[in-house]
């Protein structure tokens, strides 16, 4: 893989989505030859850790993944991947999102990338099952699936092609441009967040998973996943909104369904934002 030896993954995945889609894309990277294999890559998970630190040599191809929070990159994901620094090696910025748009996010990683020492030399915004997606709401449910995955994996190598050609010329992740949503179903969803805000005026307050106490077993499961300890240990029903980051990864991986999220926005992403979006690449 010319002068580059390695492939690290670097990504922030409450869900697991992220990860996916990241592996893919290193899997592409690898296209195992005689000088590298999926053997080759390695992995940083930021979803637990708390102060992560680590510096990338400049040998290395890393993918740095991140979901999308509200058109932006998930504020925790970013605090966490400032511990993280490279030495102007070649970087892949990769945002996931929840089918409805990824708008600053792709632009926001670029640039994070940039001030931690990575070279972005390509970008993509790929869809995952939304944190808010139930059975009865659901947003993107299943995704990435085997279409996603394989599209990861063939945009990872053309990144391995545009590496092989010789050294990688940067790119502007910011010309990554939205999948467009059809204009009725987005100015629906507009006029439901407007409303929306007028009411969170009115009558401020923060929602959070909750845990049914007649349900809940106590195994400890959510506080586990929890990237940021919202949850505490033995009170498995209690969410710490000051804490909570609205992932739902409690929600998504209780073994029991004993916690739930209600939110109006579930029933308007679902409503409105139902049309697939496939994925989009800068190279």
């Amino acid at each position: 893989m010319s002068e580059f030896t390695s492939i690290q993954t670097l990504f922030f995945s409450p869900t697991g989505t992220t990860k996916k889609i990241a592996r893919a894309i290193a899997r592409g990277v690898a296209a195992p030859t005689r000088e590298t294999s999926e053997s080759s890559i390695r992995e940083i998970d930021l979803t637990h850790e708390e102060n992560p630190a680590a510096r990338i040599d400049g040998r290395t191809v890393t993918i740095l993944a991140a979901p999308v929070y509200g058109g932006h990159v998930a504020p925790t994901a970013s605090r966490r991947m400032e511990g993280i620094h490279g030495a102007g090696g070649p970087a892949v910025v990769v945002v996931v999102y929840g089918n409805r748009a990824f708008e600053h996010a792709a632009g926001e990683l670029a640039e994070l990338a940039r001030r931690q020492g990575f070279n972005p030399i390509a970008a993509a915004a790929f869809v995952g099952e939304h944190s808010y997606s139930t059975p009865s709401t659901p947003i993107a449910a299943g995704r990435p699936d085997a279409a996603d995955l394989a599209a990861a994996e063939a945009f990872g190598q053309s990144v391995r092609r545009k590496i092989d050609r010789g050294t990688p010329a940067p790119v502007d992740a910011s010309r990554l441009k939205e999948r467009p949503t059809p204009l009725v179903p987005m100015l629906r969803f507009i006029a439901f967040a407007i409303r929306y805000m007028i009411r969170q005026r009115r009558h401020p307050g923060i929602t959070v998973p909750e845990g049914d106490p007649a349900s809940c077993t106590h195994c400890g499961r959510c506080a586990a996943i929890c990237p940021v300890q919202a949850i505490p240990r033995g009170d498995e029903t209690r969410t710490d909104p000051s804490r909570c980051i609205r992932c739902c990864a409690c929600v998504k991986g209780c073994p029991v369904g004993a916690r739930t999220f209600h939110t109006p926005f579930a029933d308007a992403l679902a409503r409105n934002f139902s049309r697939r979006k496939e994925p989009v690449t800068l190279l």
